[in-house]
């Protein structure tokens, strides 16, 4: 099946698989439940996912002008502004943390521990329990996490960020996202201030919030599968 028809889109939500290339073999990898087995190949196709989607921000990134000394003359380019924070939801982003870091590998990090948790009939809160950032008021901050489900933990990471400092402008970033998650982040955070990007928008998802057809515990899929809490 080909795409034939986009969908027309805000302008601050870009879908990157709503055009054909080769990210999405590398989603389709890790969707694959017997792709899923090689820990070390799911790991690098979130990697690559991460470069993909860097390439695809450094475009709208300010840039400036300058002059490079080449041994024949001087080259006049236009280079991205080194004014960047990536931050980043542990665990299971820091496979798409590092794609973003090959290509922006001057940028400031930020890390974020968060989770959900769990109450009687599958409830849950989401629990921030620690951050560590570098300052960002007017900076471009990257917030990236592989899976946006309800939406609430990178709303509550947003938050929790934008406390300590305003950012210029704020990308955020997930691989597969639900429709549920994608309108959760439009309506509740501030359209003008935010670019949402994401690889692929499935539509279900399920009373325990997962995403379907999705494609699983990213952390478990990356690392292995962690004990209950």
């Amino acid at each position: 099946m080909t795409h034939t028809q986009k969908t027309t889109l805000p302008n601050n939500l870009h879908v990157l698989t709503d055009t054909s290339s080769v990210l999405n073999q590398f989603i389709a990898e890790m969707r694959d439940t017997n792709t899923q087995k090689d820990r070390m190949r799911f790991r690098r196709n979130m990697e690559r996912t991460g470069e993909i989607f860097a390439y695809e921000i450094s475009k709208t990134l300010p840039h400036t002008n300058e002059d490079i000394n080449t041994p024949l003359g001087i080259a006049t380019t236009a280079l991205p502004k080194n004014n960047l924070v990536l931050a980043t939801i542990l665990r299971a982003g820091i496979p798409l943390h590092q794609g973003f870091l090959n290509y922006f590998d001057k940028a400031e990090n930020a890390f974020i521990a968060a989770y959900r948790k769990y109450g009687k009939d599958y409830k849950f809160t989401i629990q921030l329990e620690y951050i560590t950032a570098p300052h960002i008021t007017g900076k471009t901050l990257i917030l990236m996490d592989p899976m946006l489900a309800t939406g609430e933990s990178m709303h509550l990471t947003y938050r929790a960020l934008t406390e300590k400092g305003q950012p210029q402008h704020t990308h955020i970033v997930a691989p597969i996202a639900s429709k549920y998650g994608v309108d959760y982040i439009r309506k509740n955070l501030p359209q003008k201030e935010i670019t949402l990007w994401v690889g692929a928008i499935d539509e279900e998802l399920t009373t325990k919030a997962y995403i379907v057809p999705g494609l699983g515990d990213a952390g478990d899929l990356a690392y292995g599968e962690k004990i209950s809490t």
